[in-house]
């Protein structure tokens, strides 16, 4: 499992231009992002270099943040690789709650950022299913 930072933002020019302008002053990477928002505010869910270190001056920024458990899958970079994984993941009852996909460093492969209900029984069904997921170090280095 891997650490996901959450800041709730306010929906206006300028908040996210604050949240990374802070993590770069603080030499943190952006590895991977994903936005949600409605008209008023925003979720910015970020994985980073240094999770503890982002939400520790986040937070003294006078950001909202959270920390959230999420899993990093390989996925075959091939026409249907995502169905494959979600189809072994459904047939073991996993529950997605969301997720997103980023580049990295890995050969024929996608990554995706799973937020499940069980983190615990996901790992165990991927190591049991020989699905790849990579560890949190390895994640915050890509």
């Amino acid at each position: 499992m891997a650490k996901q930072i959450s800041v709730f933002l306010e929906n206006k020019a300028g908040r996210l231009s604050n949240v990374t302008r802070v993590l770069g002053n603080a030499q943190i990477n952006i590895r991977a992002l994903s936005i949600a928002d409605t008209s008023d505010f925003g979720i910015l869910r970020i994985i980073v270099s240094d999770p503890v270190k982002a939400y520790k001056i986040l937070k003294e920024a006078g950001f909202t943040v959270s920390e959230t458990q999420v899993i990093a899958v390989r996925v075959p970079d091939s026409p249907g690789g995502l169905a494959d994984v979600l189809e072994q993941m459904a047939e073991e009852n996993i529950n997605i709650e969301y997720l997103y996909a980023f580049l990295g460093t890995t050969e024929n492969d996608a990554l995706v950022i799973f937020k499940v209900e069980d983190a615990e029984k996901a790992e165990m069904v991927f190591k049991k299913k020989d699905i790849k997921f990579i560890d949190e170090n390895q994640l915050y280095t890509l």
